[in-house]
Formats: structure tokens, sequence, C-alpha cells
């Protein structure tokens, strides 16, 4: 991936001293405060933080669906990247090549925020537990570095403190509309402060308060807000696609011993270890439901109307099915 953006960023220096500085080659905004957000996520907090504003740009990234963890940026990407006055981005492995692209930048007043670095002493370590499946080829190094949880964003609680930083950096780099910023992230900040609560009241007054994941699991720091436990057959950021016949026979298990109605995947799951699991337990009825990890959302999502909150509440819906 280094090799790959080393390319890239030679590639842009050839164009910049082939047009110019001064040109308008890489001019993507025409003159507008140009923010650019790697996930759907990022970009839907900002746009609703600077809401009509025509003097804002507000670019996605990662907009055809593709994961986070097998992005990789185009020429134009990092051009958009290089010249834009705020760079919001997660911070985690899938994001190293962030820093060459930085190191680079054409903009040097750009403001770049990193989630993970946002976040800072809450951020989560990847778990594993029992019965999860251990990614193939890996062993496990005293010396290891530790291999941190990217999926912030699934957090209400880290949503708000992430839109209250972005208000913040908005409005410290356009004070003319910091007016307007401040009060539509008073107004989107209490959006997601009733949906936390509802997420709240659901957890307590639920039958359950274990769930069982047939994928990978990106949803810890959800969990943990609202203190319900799971197994699930992979960790979060797990490439694994296959589970084992002991994943599968565990999580069965499970299943029979907690009395689950209900097992859960990822978006764009075909099911099959859901299946698997199902048909190896003593509730073939069992059913399969999803959850949205926001990982696979595109421009077209967007525009039928798809935002993070719509998102977050589907999801509490799905979990209140399957905790009851």
């Amino acid at each position: 991936m280094k090799k790959i953006i080393s390319i890239l960023l030679l590639f842009l220096k050839i164009l910049l001293t082939f047009t110019g500085c001064g040109s308008n080659t890489f001019d993507f905004t025409n003159g507008k405060l140009s923010v650019v957000c790697t996930i759907f996520p990022e970009y839907d907090w900002v746009k609703q933080i600077v809401g009509d504003s025509p003097d804002v740009d507000v670019r996605l990234l990662i907009k055809n669906g593709v994961d986070l963890h097998s992005y990789q940026p185009s020429v134009e990407d990092i051009a958009r990247i290089s010249t834009c006055d705020l760079f919001v981005y997660v911070g985690g492995e899938s994001d190293n090549w962030v820093d060459d692209v930085l190191k680079e930048a054409v903009n040097k007043d750009m403001v770049a925020l990193n989630l993970l670095d946002v976040l800072g002493d809450y951020v989560k370590e990847e778990e594993e537990i029992d019965g999860m499946q251990e990614e193939h080829g890996h062993s496990h190094d005293e010396n290891e570095t530790a291999e941190y949880d990217e999926h912030v964003w699934l957090s209400l609680k880290n949503a708000e403190l992430f839109v209250r930083m972005l208000r913040d950096t908005l409005c410290s780099i356009d004070k003319n509309n910091r007016a307007v910023y401040s009060d539509n992230a008073q107004g989107y900040l209490n959006t997601l402060s009733d949906i936390d609560e509802q997420y709240g009241k659901m957890a307590e007054s639920a039958k359950r308060s274990t769930a069982l994941f047939a994928d990978r699991f990106p949803f810890r720091y959800l969990f943990d807000d609202y203190n319900i436990s799971y197994y699930a057959a992979f960790k979060g950021c797990s490439s694994e696609t296959e589970a084992s016949f002991e994943t599968i026979t565990f999580l069965s298990d499970k299943i029979n011993k907690l009395n689950l109605d209900c097992v859960l995947t990822l978006e764009n799951s075909d099911d099959r270890i859901a299946s698997a699991i199902i048909q190896a337990s003593e509730n073939k009825n069992a059913e399969i439901l999803t959850l949205d990890s926001m990982q696979s959302t595109n421009i077209k999502d967007v525009e039928s109307g798809t935002t993070y909150a719509s998102v977050m509440q589907s999801n509490l819906e799905t979990l209140r099915t399957a905790l009851n």
C-alpha cells in the first residue's frame, strides 16, 4: 500500500510541476471551504453541521460502498485531500496511507482530524472472546503492538464527541459562519442524545443481555455503551470469511444455552455462516437479522436519504428484536 501511495504522490507532484501550483487544475471547490471525509458517518456529521450553506463543499471519499479496510485512494482523492481545508479520517491501521499524503499536502494550513486521536484514552483494543475464530496465519506475540478497534463511529456517545470537535473546528476555520454551525450542531446533538437515550432504555428493559453475531463484529463500542454482551464468529477487522467447524459448533451451542431466537449479521452478508449456525442448533427457526455498520454505505444511499441517525435508529429496532 505504501508503495502505491508513493507512486501516486510522485504522479501528483509531476502534475503540479507541469500545471503550476497557481493553476485551477486541483481547484475542486470554486473558492468554497473544502471538507474531505473518508467515510460516510464523518461526511454526514459535517453535512448536519454546515446545513445548506452554499459556502462549504463537503466530499465523501469512500462513496462506492468499498469497505474502509480495503480502500485505496486515487490520484484525484489524494489531490482533494492535499488541497482541502479540513480533512476527517478514522486513523486506524486502515488509514496508514494518510500520513504520507498529509506530509505532501499542498495546503499547509489544512486541519486534519483523526478520530482515534480525538477519542484518546477511550479507544478500545480489538477483543478476542470465547468461540471467536482466530485470524488465519496469525500468531500471538508478547511484543506485538496493540490492534485498535477502528469502528469508533458506531457509538452514539463517541459520535457526540466527534460532532462537538467538528463544530469547534469548523467555527475556528470559518468564523463568519460559526453561529450557523453552532446552532445546527446543537440541534443535531439533541437528536443523537435522544437516540442514545432510546438505546439505554431498550437495553435496560430487554429480556436478554447477550446477542450472537455470525459475522465480523465491529459493534464493540455500541455494545459496551449499553452493557450488551456478545458472541461472534470473527473480530471486527478480521479478513476471514469462512468459519471453522469449531466456531459454528460453539456458536450454535450458545443459541441453545441462551435460548436465542435471532442471529445477527453485517450488511451485505450472504448469511451462509448464520444459516449453518442455526441449522446446527436446536432452534432451526431462529431469525437472521442485519445490523448496519455503515461500512458499505454509498453515495446512492446518501442521495436516497440515508443518514447516520436513520441507520442508528434502524439498528436500535433490530437490536430490540434480537434481545427480546
